[in-house]
């Protein structure tokens, strides 16, 4: 493991965006991992929590995407909760804000009031329908999104149910990271021009944008509109997983003729595997390395291939991960305040990033964020 935290609280964190203040309204999937995402990369990251808020139903200590941050605690209802958060919006950088269509506006902080503060605000909205559309205020969770841009049906075997990808593919590729990319290019926008805007990140939108390479495939006639039937769906039998003798999976991606070459060799069918580019026999062909795969143990066919160009790797758990030699090496996932969990990334030669707290519990740092952003008012009233 890499670095273990003392459960000390930065402000401002290491990395790049060390001085980039960004309020973040809190709410529950994409929008916390994107601004977990601008806290690892440095930004001093306030959640607005409400009082008795949601979140993840978890006990809030171990809600990962919230590390790197501070808590405040603000009723949007009351009566002065807006002009709280407008406080600190006129102290920020970005706002961050998952509510559907319209909901902001109605709690008075919306991007009007918001710019009114302060022109150069960069106003962050996640949703998953976007901000406008016949869908626009219906509601929706990761699995919906997907399905709708055609990337769920793609995922799975022939003949068999859509299998769901946790909700990695919706709500963190297509919606955390498309609105992280959206706000940093708005902010260097308003840092150059005084002028800030809205970012609209729909999961809709960015998770379509993620297919753009099999549309290109699919017009050029080398994807067929179904599951289980192409090169990088499970279709090829020498891109795909097969389990072993103890019931565990084997990933195989032997895509390049280079590659599948080592591949047959080390699997032991080098001198009787089909003709790869042979459509009509990938059927003998998959049999085939399954057989193999269920000669051995999982740990066997490690040993075999690892170091190799084969490009075959083990199925591993999430707790087995961290283990793995090359991410331990590499420090890809880190222990902070006991929690074993990914490393910040990507990584920077000259701003090096790193885990710098816990997760932020709800309204735990009202004094130091009323103090450092000096917004006197998040503090509770003297009787």
């Amino acid at each position: 493991m890499a670095v273990t935290g003392n459960g000390n609280r930065d402000a401002s964190g290491p990395g790049p965006l060390a001085g980039v203040r960004v309020v973040e309204l809190a709410g529950i999937g994409p929008g916390p991992f994107a601004a977990m995402l601008l806290a690892d990369l440095g930004a001093d990251v306030v959640r607005v929590d409400r009082p008795g808020g949601g979140g993840l139903a978890v006990d809030p200590a171990y809600d990962i995407t919230n590390r790197g941050k501070r808590s405040v605690l603000v009723d949007l209802k009351s009566a002065d909760g807006p002009a709280r958060v407008l406080d600190l919006v006129e102290r920020a950088d970005v706002l961050v804000e998952g509510f559907r269509p319209g909901v902001a506006e109605r709690l008075g902080v919306g991007p009007a009031e918001c710019h009114a503060r302060n022109p150069k605000l960069v106003y962050g909205r996640m949703t998953g329908w976007g901000q406008g559309g016949p869908l626009a205020e219906t509601a929706g969770h990761d699995i919906a999104y997907i399905a709708v841009t055609g990337a769920l049906g793609m995922i799975g075997k022939a003949g068999e149910p859509p299998a769901v990808p946790a909700n990695l593919v919706g709500d963190y590729a297509g919606g955390s990271l498309y609105l992280v990319i959206g706000v940093l290019a708005a902010l260097h926008l308003a840092r150059a021009t005084g002028s800030g805007q809205v970012v609209d990140a729909a999961i809709v939108d960015g998770t379509a944008h993620l297919t753009a390479m099999i549309h290109g495939m699919m017009a050029a006639g080398g994807w067929q509109d179904r599951r289980g039937a192409n090169l990088l769906d499970g279709g090829c039998p020498f891109y795909g997983t097969y389990e072993t003798s103890d019931g565990q999976y084997m990933a195989v991606g032997a895509l390049e003729q280079q590659f599948y070459d080592t591949f047959t060799e080390l699997l032991g069918i080098g001198d009787r595997a089909p003709a790869r580019k042979d459509v009509a026999r990938w059927g003998e062909l998959r049999e085939a390395v399954a057989a193999r795969f269920r000669t051995r143990t999982r740990e066997e066919w490690t040993a075999v291939f690892e170091g190799t160009d084969a490009c075959v790797a083990p199925v591993l758990s999430l707790r087995e991960a961290p283990d793995h030699p090359h991410l331990a090496a590499r420090g890809t996932f880190t222990e902070y305040a006991g929690i074993v969990q990914p490393a910040p990334a990507p990584r920077f030669s000259a701003t090096p990033t790193r885990v710098t707290s816990e997760p932020a519990l709800p309204g735990a740092d009202t004094e130091s964020v009323a103090a450092d952003w000096n917004v006197p008012a998040l503090l509770p009233k003297e009787a």
